[in-house]
């Protein structure tokens, strides 16, 4: 009995460090890929061994971190809300690399403005390019890389094809006043979370979402101290803004466990933020 229960812990083991999804030689695909969350992923993954393709608007930025990070990586200017664009990043990514394991969907816009103020009404062209940009852009390129990551066979002793990371935000669940627009477009990210986990779970593709709370991008560090440090005392613990650092740790541990399914992970030290 004693040797059964040895040779049962032993196999257990083994078969856990089978499925585990080892991101080095993996093909990423990162959104926002030039700067912020984005690029902090990018070069994360970049260091453990993942091959790497930033997308982005900004081609300075964009070549730059490419320039950085060398080899295994690759800058490409692309309008994730434009269908033919993506369509065409993607079958050139097919013929490249043959294969996508990860896509990390960062880009977004987060502008403010209340629905009714001093300067009038919310523009309704500003409320749909919110809208467009995080909701449709994120699902743009979703669709476009499930079928690539479907094709992916995968390997002995592997589990899973690939897995979507899309990036919401607290304000989902906790949208201050003049955030109408991003935290609704915030939360239909994490309301897509669970069926598209559901739908994908048939090509064994996994779909998370990480919900960020006050994070230390260059806006924020472009504040003066004060401000910056009276908004982190505003998170319980640890009282800081949190690092893009370690928004891309998160990252690389859910491509990391591949029981990390459907679900939305708030990355916010227990912050809830108040009306204002």
């Amino acid at each position: 009995m004693k040797n059964n229960r040895l040779w049962i812990r032993f196999k257990y083991h083994i078969r856990t460090e089978e499925i585990a999804m080892n991101v080095a030689g993996k093909v990423f695909v990162i959104t926002g890929g030039a700067s912020g969350l984005g690029a902090a992923t990018a070069t994360h993954l970049h260091a453990q061994g993942a091959r790497v393709v930033m997308l982005d608007m900004n081609q300075a930025l964009g070549l730059a971190l490419q320039q950085q990070l060398g080899a295994n990586s690759q800058f490409c200017a692309v309008d994730v809300t434009d269908e033919a664009q993506v369509a065409a990043f993607f079958q050139q990514l097919e013929q490249d690399y043959g294969q996508l394991n990860g896509l990390i969907n960062c880009a977004g816009i987060a502008p403010s403005a209340k629905v009714f103020g001093r300067k009038g009404l919310h523009e309704l062209a500003m409320f749909q390019k919110v809208l467009n940009i995080n909701v449709s852009g994120t699902f743009n390129m979703l669709r476009f890389a499930t079928a690539l990551m479907s094709k992916y066979e995968r390997q002995a002793g592997e589990e899973e094809r690939g897995v979507i990371v899309n990036t919401a935000s607290v304000a989902a669940y906790d949208g201050q006043i003049g955030q109408v627009a991003y935290a609704a477009s915030k939360g239909a990210i994490v309301s897509m979370t669970l069926p598209l986990a559901r739908e994908l779970s048939q090509y064994a593709i996994r779909v998370m979402t990480i919900a960020p709370g006050i994070m230390e991008t260059p806006m924020l560090k472009g504040m003066p101290q004060n401000v910056q440090d009276a908004l982190g005392e505003m998170v319980p613990f640890p009282p800081r803004l949190a690092k893009p650092e370690e928004f891309a740790q998160l990252v690389t541990q859910i491509c990391e466990n591949a029981y990390l399914n459907g679900e939305v992970i708030r990355l916010d030290g227990a912050i809830r933020m108040a009306a204002k």
